[in-house]
C-alpha cells in the first residue's frame, strides 16, 4: 500500500473522529461509555504526550515539519521489501500531519479518548506510536537478521 495513501486515511480518519467531537460536544464534556473505564473526554493539549512541554507549540510545528519533510526524503530510498517500514513511515506521518492541522488551528491537540488510567489522546496519536512501533521493529529485528545473514 502505497505511504501517501496510508497517511491520507489516517488525516482523513483522525480529521472526522476530531470534527465529530468539535461539533457535538463542549470543551471538558465527558460522556462515559464504560463508566469509570472509558469515556469521551473532550480537550485541547497544549503539550505533547503527558502534557509534557506545555505551550511549545512552535517547537511541535517545527518537530512535525521536520518529521514529515524526512518522512518524504527517505520512503522512495526505502528497498520495497521493507513493507512494515513502510507502512510505519505512512501511518506515523499521517499522525504527525493531524496532529500539526490542530496545533495551527488551535496552538494544541484535540484529544477525546479517555481510558482514565492514561492520559486523553487521539487517532493521531495512536497512528505516531503505531508507526514509530513498526519502524522500530523492522530497524531492530528485521533488517538485523538480514545484516546476520550475510555474515554467515
Amino acid at each position: 500500500m502505497p505511504v501517501l495513501f496510508l497517511a491520507f486515511i489516517v488525516i482523513g480518519i483522525d480529521r472526522l473522529s476530531k470534527y465529530y467531537v468539535e461539533t457535538h460536544m463542549s470543551l471538558g464534556m465527558s460522556i462515559p461509555v464504560i463508566r469509570d473505564l472509558f469515556h469521551i473526554t473532550y480537550i485541547i493539549n497544549p503539550g505533547a504526550a503527558f502534557g509534557i512541554l506545555e505551550y511549545q507549540t512552535g517547537f511541535f510545528i517545527v518537530v512535525s515539519v521536520v518529521m514529515i519533510a524526512a518522512a518524504i526524503w527517505y520512503v522512495p530510498r526505502i528497498p520495497a521489501r521493507y513493507r512494515l517500514l513502510r507502512f510505519g513511515i505512512g501511518i506515523q506521518a499521517g499522525g504527525a500531519i493531524g496532529n500539526l492541522i490542530d496545533r495551527i488551528r488551535y496552538g494544541g491537540v484535540v484529544d477525546f479518548l479517555d481510558f482514565r488510567i492514561w492520559p486523553v489522546f487521539n487517532v493521531a496519536d495512536m497512528a505516531i506510536v503505531g508507526g514509530v512501533g513498526c519502524i522500530l521493529v523492522t530497524l531492530l529485528y528485521v533488517m538485523r537478521k538480514e545484516e546476520e545473514k550475510q555474515w554467515l
